[in-house]
Parts: C-alpha cells; sequence; structure tokens
C-alpha cells in the first residue's frame, strides 16, 4: 500500500514539474520580470562637457604711461566680463610714470580672480609696484625685479623732503597690498628705501645706502621657519609654461591682448579731447544753424566720434554710450528733417549726445567687479572734459565771428538769420496775405528735404515739402500755411 501511495505521489510531482518547465515556451510573456531586469542593458548618462578655465595676459611693456594703462584697464574689464579665472601680467618694463602706476594698480585691485606677473624679464622701478600689486610673482629664469626708488619725470633725483614723502606713502601702500604674502612687504621697501635695511633672522639681504634689485634664483631663496621663498612664486622658461605648472595644460583658454598703435593713438585722442569737443559742438551748432546737411555736421560727427574713440580704447567707454549718442543724433535728425521748429526732440537729442560724452569718459566697471564707489572723482574727468569743450567751442565761435566777417562760413549764418527775418517779416505785412499766397509759385532757394526755404513774389520763406524733396532751383507752389513755415509742393512741368 505504501509503496503505491509513494508511486502515485512521484507521478504528481513529475506532473506539476513537467508542467512548470512547458510553460515558458508555451507563452513567451508570462517569463517572469525577475530574470529580465539582469539581462537588460545599464543606462548611460552623459557626462558634462568640462568647464573652460579663461586665462587673460596682459602685456606690461616698454615705458608704462598712458598707452600701457589703457590696455591693462580694457583688458581687465574684458576679464571680468568674460568671468577669467585669472590674469596675468606679462612684465618687462624699465619702468614710468607714477600715476598711471598708481592707476593701474588700482584696476588690477577690482578684478575678483587670481592675478599673476610673469617678469620677463625685467620689472624694475614701477614694473616692481605693479607686480607687488597682484597676488604670485613668476620669473622667467633670466628675471630681475627691483630699483624702485621714486624719481622726477625726466629721471632726476627729486627733492629730499618731497622723495621721503612718496617713500613713505609707498611703503605704507606696498605693505597694505603685502600682507599675508610672506616677505614681499620688506623686500618691496628695500627696493624703494635706500636706508631700509632688509634682515632676515641673522642674514642681511641688502644694507643700508643700496636700493635691493633680485634675480630670479635669489627671489626663490627660501628663509625661516618653515622656509619659504623670499617673493618668487616659480620659475617658467616661457609664459605657456607657467599657464601648465599653475592650471594645467586642459581645458585652458588663453586670451592674450597686444599694446598696438590704437593705444598710442587713444593717448593723442584723449590729450585734446576738450579741443575735439569744441571743434565738434561748434560744428553741430553752425550745421543746426544753417539750412540743409553739409560739411559742418560731418565735422561735427567726426570730431564726438574721435572723442569716443579714445574712450574705447582707453577702456573707459564700451558700445552702450556710443548707442545713445546716435539715438541723441538721431532725435535732432528727425526735429531738423521732419518736424522743424518743435523743438522737443532737438532739446531731448542735445541731452542724450551730452549724456553720452559724459557717460563715455566716465570710468565705470562691469557689474562682476568691486562696486563703484560712487564718489566725485568717477565725474570729476568727463565735467572738466566737458567743460573745456564748451569753453573752447565759445572761444572759436568768438574767433570766427571777429576774425571772419566775410566769407561763405560767416555768409550762410547771416544768410539763415536773414531769411528767418523776411520770413517773419512776410507772414506779417499787410500787403501779403495768407491767402494770396496759397497758389502762389515760386522757386527753390536751398533744398528742401523736407524743410529748406523758398523765394515767392519776391521774398523768402522757410517752408516745408510734405512728399518727397525738392533740389535747389526748382519750381514750386504754395498748397498751405503751418504755424511756422509755408507748405509746397514741387511744381511739376
Amino acid at each position: 500500500m505504501c509503496t503505491w501511495l509513494r508511486l502515485l505521489l512521484g507521478l504528481c510531482v513529475g506532473a506539476v514539474a513537467a508542467k512548470a518547465e512547458a510553460e515558458p515556451t508555451a507563452s513567451p510573456t508570462a517569463a517572469p520580470p525577475a530574470k529580465a531586469i539582469p539581462d537588460a542593458a545599464p543606462a548611460t548618462t552623459a557626462k558634462p562637457a568640462p568647464e573652460i578655465r579663461r586665462i587673460y595676459v596682459i602685456p606690461v611693456r616698454e615705458q608704462i604711461g598712458s598707452a600701457v594703462l589703457y590696455v591693462v584697464r580694457r583688458g581687465i574689464k574684458e576679464a571680468i566680463e568674460q568671468r577669467a579665472e585669472a590674469v596675468i601680467f606679462d612684465m618687462d618694463t624699465p619702468g614710468g610714470a607714477l600715476d598711471k602706476t598708481m592707476s593701474i594698480m588700482e584696476a588690477i585691485g577690482r578684478f575678483p580672480g587670481r592675478t599673476l606677473t610673469y617678469v620677463n624679464t625685467d620689472a624694475i622701478s614701477a614694473g616692481a609696484f605693479i607686480s607687488a600689486t597682484t597676488d604670485e610673482i613668476w620669473f622667467a629664469p633670466r628675471g630681475k625685479i627691483g630699483a624702485a626708488a621714486p624719481v622726477g619725470m625726466s629721471g632726476q633725483d627729486i627733492d629730499k623732503t618731497m622723495r621721503q614723502k612718496v617713500v613713505s606713502y609707498l611703503k605704507a601702500e606696498v605693505r597694505s597690498l603685502s600682507e599675508g604674502k610672506g616677505y614681499r612687504g620688506q623686500v618691496v621697501s628695500a627696493m624703494i628705501d635706500e636706508d631700509y635695511e632688509l634682515k632676515i633672522g641673522d642674514t642681511v639681504l641688502k644694507p643700508k645706502g643700496e636700493l635691493l634689485t633680485l634675480t630670479a634664483s635669489e627671489a626663490a631663496k627660501t628663509y625661516g621657519e618653515p622656509p619659504q621663498p623670499l617673493l618668487s612664486a616659480g620659475t617658467a622658461d616661457t609664459l605657456e609654461q607657467l599657464v601648465t605648472q599653475r592650471f594645467g595644460a586642459e581645458h585652458v583658454q588663453i586670451t592674450r591682448l597686444e599694446l598696438t598703435w590704437s593705444e598710442v593713438l587713444a593717448t593723442w585722442l584723449n590729450a585734446i579731447s576738450p579741443v575735439l569737443l569744441g571743434l565738434g559742438m561748434l560744428a553741430l551748432f553752425i550745421e543746426f544753424k544753417t539750412p540743409g546737411f553739409g560739411i559742418f555736421g560731418i565735422i561735427g560727427i567726426a570730431c564726438l566720434a574721435l572723442v569716443f574713440l579714445g574712450n574705447y580704447i582707453a577702456g573707459l567707454s564700451g558700445h552702450e554710450p556710443l548707442l545713445v549718442f546716435g539715438l541723441g543724433l538721431l532725435f535732432v535728425a528727425v526735429e531738423i528733417f521732419f518736424f522743424p521748429g518743435v523743438g522737443v526732440l532737438a532739446l531731448a537729442g542735445v541731452v542724450l549726445v551730452l549724456g553720452s560724452l559724459f557717460w563715455s569718459m566716465a570710468d565705470f566697471w562691469p557689474k562682476e567687479a568691486v562696486p563703484v564707489a560712487w564718489t566725485a572723482d568717477i565725474f570729476l574727468l568727463p565735467a572738466l572734459n566737458l567743460t573745456l569743450g564748451v569753453l573752447v567751442a565759445i572761444a572759436l565761435g568768438v574767433v570766427l565771428a571777429r576774425f571772419l566777417p566775410r566769407g561763405w562760413v560767416w555768409d550762410r549764418l547771416v544768410l539763415a538769420a536773414a531769411i528767418a527775418g523776411n520770413s517773419q517779416r512776410g507772414a506779417d505785412t499787410p500787403e501779403v496775405k495768407e491767402a494770396s499766397l496759397i497758389g502762389a509759385r515760386g522757386v527753390a532757394v536751398t533744398a528742401l528735404r523736407p524743410g529748406g526755404v523758398v523765394e515767392v513774389e519776391g521774398q523768402r520763406y522757410e517752408a516745408t515739402v510734405e512728399v518727397g524733396d525738392v533740389a535747389p532751383g526748382e519750381a514750386v507752389v504754395v498748397r498751405g500755411r503751418s504755424d511756422f513755415a509755408l507748405i509746397v509742393e514741387r511744381l511739376n512741368p
């Protein structure tokens, strides 16, 4: 009996097993989901593109003056706008003007990222001050830095009292910039002051009575406990090698600025900017007072455009003031050609033109930089230049009226005044009635685009044409009158 029961149980178990094996083949959709998961290919995620590390290289070459200041200021502002990680100053200078050097140091202090100097190969005098402003000082193998005592404009020694004042100020400035940078404050003080003794521990590196100048190897020597370099952050054969050592070789984008003839041009343009402003304003005034548009308008716009060009190269002006300037000229042009006599558009245009000129000369910085301190210094130079420009325009106008009483320039101004006077008298005399003028024929004295001057029945009048334009000498017919001028149209032959 037990044997039969065991046999029956075995047959049942075998049938169940056979059915379990047959079900996956008969119905593929019934496959267990647990088996499908390990067989599935793993999901892939795209890796984010590596971030580009932007490095700006700005040259500090030859004698430090306005041209070097312009390229440095423009380069730092561009680096701020492009969110550069670092700015490297490629240094090879014998020194230069102290005021321009201080302006460069101030501009460097506005950059929010890392600043480095590559002494390639000399950073003498003013070059040492600029180097001391940066976060790191690197050297070419033959680099030298030092000899930073202040001297006069032509290289001669200055008065002892004045020299003591300047040296004291420069030493304090360098100490404030060198806090937390090892021996830098002491080293640069020894470069400035011959009476300063540089001593670290028991080692005298510079005795009194001479100025300190360091080579690349001397600047790299270590002193103290723990040992730290005297001045150098490293030595590199080339600037590219410096970038590789400091920032790596991959995902680095280097932007080089160059000191070109444009910076020299900007130096001259900014030196004569009050004269250019005066000439431009006077020329535009004459153009506004004479009928039509001609040489004075071209001269005025060209002079003011040169002022904008000089400010742009100098790193002061961007594109925005130029757009405002163009908008102001557009308002004035609309007033002259389409709505003569209204006044509102011309006034708004003049305000925009003067405001854009003021804006272009102010030293504003990008938003990413240190917030602008709204002090009088920012507006001092623009206000001074604009004031001088107005005085130059007035002086030139007086000279023009005094010494050029005849000639085509003066004649055009007198003619414009005479035309206006004749127009007013023609409108007021009882002999010439408004109704009698309508339908009368005349001739265009000047071009009408759309405003100008016509002669009708022996009198000259200001007139406008509503459609098209009229060339000088063409016949016209009066169709009406506005508050300020006759309304005419070309008389077809």
